[in-house]
């Protein structure tokens, strides 16, 4: 067996150079180097390839599961939209159940979630239907708690989305915002809890700023992601004992904290959620995900070969949970390094290298997975300068490694997982700072005296990665997958 790494180069997406692309314009040897001598190709990271509706822009949650599963998964999103479209949430049981005892009881439904369309955590015209289920079940009140975007969607577009959720509301004959705030607060994640207690005291104790309208709020913030949360004034939309909570983000892991803050804040209240939660709490799910099962971890852990996970927090679930098929179970064969979280565009990326490199002195340590995330955050601040920057951190890294790797004897295996830094413009010339449906590079680096191709082939998909690492690694691949090895 010849032990290698899977480098994932969080937000390496590929694109012509040009204004807006700050990877191409990024001083990167390394990469230039390993570009130019070793098998290469381009993977498809966003859309049907990786189990996402057509047309929308990859994330790091589904590209770590499809990296890990070697097969594409239908994420929550689709499943949510296929129950929505084919008629069949109406007639879920637990929604219509819960909206008839409202009905019955004079009680509130609340809504809550992020409001804008980019698909990787929400969709807010996912409230259409279940405001229509509310209406057409007798609810009397709904209250909507709006979490303003600017990261999955463009900075500044936060008016637009609310204007959008307020006319669907109109169309439904239901529904008013209650209260507003940015994901930044109400999405935390960083383990800041009072910014979540402040989102908490809004929307279930109407302990915040009143306001008798959003827009001069929401406008006036230099980023939609920071609205300072606020309470509309015209009803009382707080979350009282006897309410029904539905949490309308399909995605759990940034939503989880405040769902589990909130429950555990008013006791007597009745929670759902639109797809399944890792919360604390339980919360029942109308749409469960899909098994993400059979894939490299499981694979690796019946044989018996050792894996080393690195990352920085911000992305260290992904080399774990994620990668791990959405299974928090820490295997006998694993071993997890967390890195202290850094800031600015070089973040904590050189020890996240040097941990890399420490660990291919193990001989029992087969396969060492690694994040490199700054790419992606500080592409997410929309800042074109500093993602220039964190490219170049990432590209120093990347030289270390594989380095490194070649005297230790090691194959690496880089890959992206969704596009980010090389558009970082809209096409008006806005700064730009989420997802994008461009491929990924993949790059083999092949350990010395290791037979490689000169070439990867070009019909390549996220879901290959897992089939390519097993075949290097001499182990055969699972049954459910549907990857093809690249060697």
């Amino acid at each position: 067996m010849t032990p290698g790494v899977l480098l994932v180069l969080d937000g390496w997406g590929s694109a012509l150079p040009g204004p807006a692309n700050m990877i191409a314009a990024a001083a990167t040897p390394h990469l230039d180097r390993l570009a130019a001598s070793c098998p290469r190709t381009l993977a498809a990271a966003s859309g049907e390839a990786v189990g996402l509706a057509a047309g929308v822009v990859g994330n790091s949650e589904i590209g770590h599961m499809v990296i890990g599963a070697g097969r594409p998964l239908p994420y929550d999103s689709v499943l949510v939209a296929q129950a929505i479209n084919t008629g069949r949430l109406r007639e879920y049981g637990l929604l219509r159940s819960a909206c008839e005892a409202l009905a019955v009881s004079g009680r509130s439904l609340h809504l809550i979630g992020l409001c804008s369309d980019g698909q990787i955590h929400a969709d807010l015209h996912h409230n259409a239907e279940l405001l229509h289920v509310a209406a057409s079940a007798g609810v009397r009140q709904v209250h909507l708690h709006a979490i303003t975007d600017g990261r999955d969607v463009a900075n500044g577009s936060a008016a637009k989305y609310l204007d959008q959720l307020a006319g669907i509301c109109g169309a439904a004959g239901i529904g008013r915002i209650a209260t507003v705030v940015g994901r930044n607060l109400a999405m935390e994640k960083g383990g800041d809890i009072r910014r979540l207690q402040a989102v908490v005291g809004a929307m279930a104790d109407g302990a915040a700023t009143l306001a008798n309208d959003w827009r001069p709020w929401v406008t006036a913030i230099e980023r939609d992601g920071d609205v300072p949360p606020l309470v509309l004034t015209g009803a009382d939309g707080r979350i009282q004992a006897g309410d029904t909570v539905l949490f309308t983000n399909f995605r759990s892991d940034r939503i989880q904290g405040l769902a589990d803050l909130l429950v555990q804040h008013r006791t007597k209240a009745h929670f759902l959620s639109l797809a399944q939660y890792d919360t604390e709490a339980t919360i029942p799910a109308l749409v469960n995900r899909a098994d993400a099962g059979g894939g490299l971890a499981d694979q690796l852990e019946r044989h018996g070969v050792r894996s080393t996970r690195i990352a920085e927090p911000v992305k260290f679930d992904h080399v774990t949970y994620y990668l791990n098929g959405r299974n928090d179970r820490v295997r006998g064969v694993e071993q997890y390094r967390r890195i202290e979280a850094g800031s600015g565009p070089a973040m904590n990326v050189r020890a996240v290298a040097e941990a890399v490199v420490s660990e291919m002195d193990d001989p029992d340590t087969a396969l060492i997975v690694a994040n490199l995330a700054n790419i992606d955050v500080i592409g997410h601040t929309g800042d074109a300068e500093a993602t220039l920057l964190a490219t170049q951190e990432v590209d120093s890294a990347v030289g270390r490694i594989c380095d490194s790797a070649w005297a230790a004897g090691r194959w690496v295996l880089l890959v992206g997982d969704h596009g980010n830094g090389e558009r970082m413009f809209t096409e008006d010339g806005a700064p730009y700072g989420g997802h994008t449906t461009n491929p990924v590079p993949l790059i083999l680096v092949p350990a010395p005296g290791m037979a490689a191709p000169p070439r990867l082939r070009d019909d390549v998909t996220l879901a290959d990665v897992a089939p390519t690492v097993l075949t290097l690694l001499g182990l055969p691949l699972t049954a459910v997958m549907t990857g093809k090895a690249l060697i």
